[in-house]
């Protein structure tokens, strides 16, 4: 069986004069993008740039949406409520699809972003709150989740379609989940290092969690964080490597 898999970045970061990232030189090398939909990240005319900019490099477009923290650019956790998780999902998931609609473009994917997605993993209701916002908006559209999490069964059975996500700049916990982006060790910043894990990912279905468990995880879709420094550089290598061992890059 010939092993394929997507390749998605977060993009669409920047906010008025703050730059985040450079999309343009990631965009190469992945075939998902995941566009910040204004809450953590992005503004209206970063969005409608960054769909133009992937649809000049053939690459699919994905909303990114995110906790309504811009100086915390998403990554701090906020109380919610299940309900207020499902209004700002509609709202942002329209908000991109709109974008792309004036471009003749359509959405494929949705992802949630930074701590949106971390507290789902761990939270059946927000799960549930997540994917049913994505369900009601368009059911066509592909929920991306953490490999291994319940953020997965939660979606199939509302009626989604799901892709199954890895990590290959971020280091695992025994329990599957990622670790913290406080952890000194939350970030895999060798290259080499990444390859050897994404590879692993792909080809044996399992990652390596930072003491020594194995983890069993399912790559659909695998996401290069284009915030990084060196992100360019990590996605044409990880592309590079996958390629080089007979592996399909697609949606």
């Amino acid at each position: 069986m010939t092993l394929r898999i997507d390749l998605n970045s977060d993009m669409g970061e920047s906010f008025g004069v703050w730059k985040m990232g450079d999309d343009e030189a990631v965009l190469p090398f992945v075939t998902s993008a995941n566009i910040a939909c204004g809450f953590h990240g992005g503004d209206p005319a970063t969005m409608r740039k960054t769909v133009a900019a992937a649809l000049r490099h053939g690459v699919a477009i994905g909303a990114h949406p995110g906790l309504p923290d811009l100086q915390g650019f998403g990554r701090r956790n906020m109380a919610i409520t299940d309900q207020e998780a499902y209004d700002m999902m509609v709202v942002q998931i329209g908000a991109l699809a709109a974008v792309a609609a004036s471009q003749g473009a359509e959405l494929r994917h949705v992802k949630a972003h930074g701590q949106l997605y971390n507290m789902a993993v761990k939270n059946e209701g927000l799960s549930h709150a997540l994917a049913q916002a994505v369900h009601d908006v368009d059911s066509d559209l592909v929920f991306f989740g953490l490999a291994g999490s319940t953020m997965l069964p939660i979606a199939e059975k509302i009626g989604l379609t799901v892709a199954s996500e890895v990590f290959g700049d971020r280091h695992y916990m025994p329990d599957g989940t990622l670790c913290p982006r406080n952890h000194p060790a939350a970030m895999i910043e060798d290259v080499s290092e990444s390859i050897r894990q994404v590879l692993q990912m792909v080809k044996q279905g399992t990652v390596t969690a930072l003491d020594g468990t194995l983890v069993k995880v399912r790559a659909d879709t695998l996401c290069i964080h284009g915030d990084q420094p060196g992100a360019a550089r990590f996605a044409q290598a990880i592309r590079d490597a996958l390629l080089a061992e007979g592996v399909q890059i697609g949606v």
